[in-house]
């Protein structure tokens, strides 16, 4: 008789998690974001005399694969934002949009450069750095991505800022 209790339980939690368990697919077009999806984090790099700057991220399927959804925050909760990715079949292109605690919000597009690594170009809207538009490039490779960002701030580009990001077990934190 516990044999068929323990078997009957054990189904039954199987059949449970295959209930509830989302597929992992995405759409074709989003291939790229695939080793993307989980948590990380980045630790800047700054002078001896500033204070140290984390940025943890996570990259998640959306709308039943149809969309990428990330969310970050740096130094849990000083800044963060949150952006949609998708394919705008009108657009024939990856589009995304990103909303910022700081009031802020950008719109682009992505090309995808190669299996691992794609390019973002985005314009700002309402920054009160001055920053216009942003480009950065993402390199997923040996467990982790490289971002290469610029931006265009008061009518010129800066030198590329470059962050490692690691796989974490951190939160992203909002105040």
């Amino acid at each position: 008789m516990s044999y068929i209790k323990t078997l009957t339980l054990t189904f039954l939690l199987t059949l449970a998690c295959f209930a509830h368990a989302q597929p992992s697919e995405l759409a074709p077009e989003l291939a790229v974001f695939k080793p993307y999806l989980g948590t990380w984090q980045a630790d800047f790099k700054v002078a001896d005399n500033k204070p140290k700057i984390q940025d943890v991220g996570i990259w998640e399927r959306a709308l039943n694969g149809q969309a990428i959804h990330t969310k970050h925050s740096i130094n849990e909760g000083e800044y963060g934002g949150e952006s949609m990715i998708f394919w705008d079949r009108e657009q024939q292109s990856l589009v995304f949009y990103y909303f910022t605690t700081a009031g802020f919000y950008t719109k682009g597009t992505m090309k995808v450069l190669s299996p691992t690594q794609f390019v973002a170009y985005e314009t700002v809207t309402g920054s009160k750095e001055g920053i216009t538009k942003v480009k950065s490039i993402s390199d997923y490779k040996d467990g982790e991505f490289i971002v290469s960002t610029s931006y265009l701030k008061k009518g010129e580009w800066t030198k590329p800022e470059k962050r490692i990001y690691t796989r974490s077990d951190k939160q992203v934190i909002f105040k």
